[in-house]
């Protein structure tokens, strides 16, 4: 048994040794590969160990069932998500995986110096090389006064107008690429690819692969201009998705990262063998997102909160909406509703976010997808 285990260890090596790290396999019959965005919710009645020995468990499954990567995502003072540091949960979940790819949907870049980004995943490519994605976002991850309080500067929107000129100076920084005469030239981001140009050096020049996202048209121009790849949230800006991967795709111009467009979207989903029962656990990310949208951010509710919950009229038209963009329902439906979002967007790759109050009933999904597509 362990033979066959260094067989598939050495083969998923050969194959992050050969490709660009960005495209995947479609697993068993889904029509594009497929991936997990974690946001490592908090529950009711549930603590934050609890989540993160979720997120252990749905990276494992996800590894196990064909997931082709795992992702997870940055946010600050938010009772209920428990992903303010991606660097730290990835290293966590590295330990406990062998071949999924592991990365940030995403940092927020005007939130951190780049030099430390960079050092941050050039570490994580360390402990997981070949298999670690840098995803970058523009905005802050939470509300405006937290945003001042994350800030290196006094001038809030800094960051954000700055992000072309942060992303220009991260990426130096990953390839070890500042020219002679640059205030920078003899910093060095380590673990990094200074460290194979040094005497005695082995190490790989390999570093993770640049991401953008985004939920508007900027960033999609932006990775569009830089061939680079880009991930858009569909799951909370469906409105914008199509118009998004448009302008990408009309922006993109071939690079030493990719020779054409690649894009994924974030969708929400979320199957039971019951429709009632998916309907149930997907009230509790609605309810969830109403207390958010209302200043109100707090622990995921619990399935019977929400059933005893008295919406408003407006709080009510809000949740159609929502749930209007969130595949839920039995396995096949939910496998239907993917593959007609595919289909209607054209995207390379669907990343599932599943919104609900329970741990298990998160995994569950997950594996009832799988099963669908004979994963």
């Amino acid at each position: 048994m362990s033979g066959e285990r260094d067989k598939a260890r050495d083969s998923d090596e050969a194959t992050r040794e050969s490709g660009d790290g960005i495209r995947g396999a479609a697993p068993g019959t889904a029509p594009v590969p497929l991936s997990v965005l974690d946001l490592v919710t908090v529950g009711a009645g549930r603590t934050a160990s609890d989540a993160v020995r979720t997120a252990v468990g749905i990276a494992r499954t996800a590894e196990r069932r064909g997931f082709h990567r795992y992702w997870v995502a940055e946010h600050h003072s938010m009772p209920g998500v428990a992903s303010s540091s991606p660097a730290v949960l990835l290293a966590h979940l590295a330990a406990h995986t062998e071949r999924i790819r592991l990365g940030s949907g995403g940092v927020m870049l005007p939130n951190h110096a780049p030099l430390v980004i960079a050092e941050q995943f050039g570490t994580l490519e360390a402990m997981a090389p070949g298999r670690i994605d840098l995803g970058l976002g523009r905005a802050p991850g939470t509300d405006g006064a937290t945003a001042a309080a994350l800030r290196r500067t006094e001038r809030l929107h800094e960051g954000a107008e700055d992000f072309p000129q942060q992303l220009a100076e991260l990426t130096r920084f990953l390839d070890d690429s500042f020219p002679d005469g640059h205030p920078y030239a003899r910093i060095h981001a380590v673990p990094g690819p200074v460290q194979a140009t040094s005497p005695g050096g082995v190490q790989s020049r390999h570093r993770p692969p640049l991401w953008l996202l985004g939920s508007s048209g900027f960033s999609a121009r932006l990775a569009g201009s830089l061939g680079l790849p880009f991930a858009f949230a569909h799951h909370f800006s469906a409105a914008n998705t199509l118009p998004a991967l448009d302008l990408y795709r009309a922006s993109f111009r071939p690079s030493g990262v990719l020779s054409e467009p690649y894009a994924l979207i974030g969708v929400a989903a979320l199957a039971a063998e019951e429709e009632q029962e998916a309907r149930r656990q997907v009230m509790t990310g609605a309810l969830s997102m109403v207390r958010l949208r209302t200043g109100r951010p707090g622990l995921v509710p619990s399935p019977e909160e929400a059933e005893a919950y008295g919406f408003s009229d407006m709080e009510r038209d809000f949740v159609d909406t929502w749930l209007g963009n969130v595949v839920h329902g039995t396995p096949d439906a939910v496998r239907q509703g993917l593959d007609d979002l595919a289909r209607r967007t054209g995207a390379d790759e669907l990343m599932i976010t599943a919104n609900a109050h329970g741990g298990p009933a998160r995994l569950r999904s997950y594996e009832l997808i799988a099963d669908a597509y004979g994963m």
